[in-house]
């Protein structure tokens, strides 16, 4: 945890960090105007952590859309997060689209409301004005229907039997479950999909590698070392939370202007609520794929960049820590990942692919 304290404040601090995606901020989401369609919906259960889009089925009989984030607060009740909505049905495992259209540029969608993109389906998240789903993914969601093809983690080219080949349940944090992961992989349609199946399991093999390094094999949700507050006081928004921003997450995410940059991609306020990264398992896994598919830190290019365009594993270290363990600086953390690396293309049955280190 120390070197990759070190990593961030020597490595990102003196980048000037901005927001990377052609993404607005979000305004405040009007009513929701959803005509009744087959959409993916689970019976509401209090206490269970809905995002903002999620479509539950009321012990009424009547279907509610969460119009902000919330633990499982009664939509009866907590009229702001909950908004009643129609739905046909659909079932829970992803719904039919019987009334998907083709996604049209400038034209208005409102939450719950399914498309098709370039063969795929994406449901919106979020009102909005016709925003691009692969560049506005803080708006839409790559969304499963039956019979036709959509994005979503379900398709993810490690499989839970071979996550927990990676991680053995009986070592690994139950913070970091696979369902968390594939949860956050609606974010990120890109990773994992991108170049075919030998490069797509190449880059969720040298990921994965990364983050077991950085978290000692899913072990660790937080920095051990606390003490630091990760405050960059020179920032305009300061460090509003009570909460300090020492390294939470796979990648340990630190410091007030990357819980800013991550939270504004992700849509979550997590420079007011840097705690999220170590509660909510999907968030967690977020600002992990945030940093991996976004940021290129101490490198040239992002560790999805350097998966998917040939340039090894040995970039993605670089972007990663390369600051603190390339060029000969540390060759034994480099070996640590280049053999997490190894190991995990082995179980998922793929060549490592050239230049492993750095």
């Amino acid at each position: 945890m120390t070197l990759l304290r070190k990593r961030i404040l020597a490595s990102l601090a003196a980048v000037t960090m901005a927001a990377t995606v052609a993404v607005l901020a979000p305004t405040a989401s009007s009513q929701a105007e959803v005509s009744a369609q087959a959409c993916s919906f689970t019976n509401w259960a209090a206490g269970t952590w809905y995002t903002a889009g999620s479509i539950v089925k009321y012990t009424n009989g009547q279907y509610y859309v969460a119009e902000h984030d919330n633990p499982g607060y009664d939509p009866i009740i907590s009229t702001w997060y909950w908004e009643p909505t129609s739905c046909d049905g659909g079932g829970g495992g992803g719904g039919t689209c019987t009334s998907a259209t083709d996604w049209v540029a400038g034209r208005q969608y409102y939450t719950g409301n399914i498309v098709r993109y370039n063969g795929s389906y994406y449901i919106a998240e979020h009102d909005n004005p016709g925003y691009d789903p692969v560049i506005s993914t803080w708006y839409w969601e790559p969304h499963s229907c039956d019979g036709g093809g959509g994005g979503g983690g379900g398709s993810f080219v490690v499989s839970q039997a071979q996550f927990d080949q990676m991680f053995p349940p009986s070592s690994r944090n139950s913070f970091y479950t696979y369902s968390g992961l594939v949860e956050a992989l609606s974010a990120f349609p890109a990773f994992a999909k991108t170049g075919g199946d030998t490069v797509s399991k190449q880059e969720a093999a040298a990921f994965l590698a990364n983050v077991s390094h950085e978290t000692g094999g899913l072990r660790y949700v937080e920095e051990i070392d606390q003490s630091g507050d990760y405050c960059d006081e020179t920032r305009p928004y300061g460090c509003p939370a009570v909460q300090k921003y020492y390294g939470r997450g796979p990648i340990q995410l630190s410091w007030n202007f990357n819980y800013k940059t991550a939270g504004d991609y992700l849509g979550i306020n997590l420079l007011l609520n840097p705690e999220l990264v170590a509660r909510q398992s999907p968030i967690a896994w977020k600002t992990g794929l945030w940093y991996w598919n976004t940021q290129s830190g101490p490198g040239s290019m992002t560790g999805h960049a350097a998966m998917t365009n040939g340039s090894g594993f040995g970039h993605s270290i670089r972007s990663i820590n390369g600051s603190l363990e390339c060029d000969g600086r540390n060759p034994g953390q480099v070996q640590s990942r280049v053999n997490n690396y190894t190991r995990f293309t082995q179980i998922l049955g793929v060549p490592t692919g050239a230049n492993l280190y750095c």
